[in-house]
């Protein structure tokens, strides 16, 4: 757990997804750079452990339940975000998830379910939370997205489609943006060792990874930490203003092997 550390500029920042994985590593390391955090998902229990870590080393955090699948959760969190601390200069838009299906394979409902958790609900969350933002003229929205969006896979169609539509709902942001104060930015991870995916049953993945190696989505056996992509987060929006970070996409390094002659 990093140590707090005082921060002369003190941003109160909401952390969506915040109970593991990207989330959790943001929340802390926001919170040690002596901004007040609030934190959102739907396992309560974990964000109240998070949150208690991060008081013990002289942070501030909050919690509150976060469902973005459904519309009255995500509304009560937007008032408790606004009300913790005082008014919200960051959001971090991660929550996510993921399941194995292909377009045909997947329920319907699912799909639309996997539309909600990772585009609409994250939408009406920034659009409470985004417009106090405009109004005082200052403000980061970090969106969280996948290189999905870029190197599409198969098995995770609801996902695919809806980061895609996240990144394309982000950019038009950054165009309706300019000049408010509030910068919108992608951070777009690689391949990642967070929990997303840990349901998978042994079979489900022995049967996916074929494919994904047929369209050479499997080059090395690299993936990113969490921590690593918490800090391009705490990094974007510690820019000072005047400079935007638009796009950043973070991809695992690959292991060094015998072979190091030029290519």
């Amino acid at each position: 757990m990093p140590r707090f550390v005082p921060h002369p500029e003190r941003r109160v920042a909401v952390v969506t997804g915040a109970s593991s994985g990207i989330g959790a590593a943001a929340a802390k390391s926001l919170a040690a750079a002596g901004h007040p955090v609030v934190l959102g998902a739907r396992r309560t229990d974990r964000l109240d452990e998070l949150a208690a870590a991060i008081r013990s080393v002289g942070g501030e955090a909050a919690t509150a339940a976060l469902d973005l699948t459904d519309d009255a959760s995500i509304d009560a969190f937007a008032k408790t975000a606004q009300e913790a601390f005082g008014p919200v200069d960051v959001v971090v838009s991660n929550a996510g998830d993921v399941h194995p299906e292909s377009a045909l394979g997947v329920d319907p409902d699912d799909f639309v379910r996997a539309i909600q958790i990772n585009l609409t609900g994250a939408h009406r969350l920034i659009s409470r939370l985004g417009r106090p933002m405009v109004e005082a003229g200052h403000g980061d929205l970090v969106f969280v997205t996948s290189d999905v969006v870029v190197r599409q896979r198969t098995h995770m169609a609801g996902y695919v489609a809806a980061k895609s539509g996240l990144e394309g709902l982000a950019r038009a942001m950054q165009m309706e943006l300019e000049g408010t104060g509030v910068r919108a930015t992608m951070v777009r991870p690689g391949p990642s060792s967070t929990e997303q995916g840990t349901t998978w049953s042994e079979d489900t993945v022995n049967a996916v990874m074929p494919h994904w190696s047929n369209w050479g989505h499997l080059r090395h056996s690299g993936s990113l930490r969490p921590q690593e992509i918490a800090d391009v987060i705490v990094f974007v929006v510690a820019v000072p203003k005047g400079t935007h970070l638009t796009l950043v996409e973070i991809q695992p390094e690959a292991p060094v092997n015998g072979d190091r002659s030029y290519r």
